[in-house]
């Protein structure tokens, strides 16, 4: 099931008016403190509680907003699930919203959970291609895994090392730390 969605600039001008509406980012505590939109809360997609939204007011629209959207459209799944409607996903995710120079609030920096998957799977095919080479042919296994493990994700959309990821310590830092307001 596609979500609707709304363009950035669409946010934008709701924004500017005035009108209500309420900005959920469902990315992780770390990207959040790196950086996010001025209206924004925090509800990662992990601990993201349908309860939260059901006893919202109604009429006004809750939109979702991850750092490309894919996250977002996830929210959206599980909070349509368990009843919640009036929603969207910001179509781009944050990256779109820079683009739109929507107001950013920027603090300390941390890599994105996308980086990271690519970082951690880059590092794990180099090691085991290397230990294969160096130590013993076994250990191409790892690459093996890890090229499996992508090609899994890329056919569901499930990223099993996301979500290792998302739990990691430096991701869930308390998100409520100095920032300055940007845009």
């Amino acid at each position: 099931m596609n979500p609707p969605t709304i363009d950035p600039n669409d946010l934008k001008a709701r924004l500017e008016r005035r009108d209500p509406v309420r900005l959920i980012d469902v990315r992780t505590p770390g990207e959040y403190r790196a950086e996010h939109l001025e209206p924004a809360e925090l509800m990662p997609l992990d601990q993201l509680d349908a309860r939260a939204f059901l006893q919202a007011p109604p009429g006004v629209p809750i939109y979702l907003l991850c750092q490309s959207g894919k996250r977002a459209s996830t929210a959206y799944g599980k909070l349509a699930v368990a009843g919640v409607s009036n929603m969207a996903v910001v179509k781009g995710g944050l990256s779109a919203c820079k683009q739109a120079n929507l107001p950013l609030v920027k603090g300390q920096g941390v890599i994105s959970l996308e980086r990271q998957v690519r970082i951690g799977a880059g590092m794990l095919v180099l090691l085991g291609v290397l230990l294969g080479w160096v130590v013993h042919p076994t250990f191409y296994g790892i690459a093996g895994f890890v090229g499996a493990g992508l090609f899994v994700a890329g056919v569901t959309d499930f990223c099993g090392m996301a979500m290792l990821l998302a739990r990691m310590p430096w991701n869930q830092r308390d998100a409520a730390r100095p920032a300055c307001r940007t845009g």
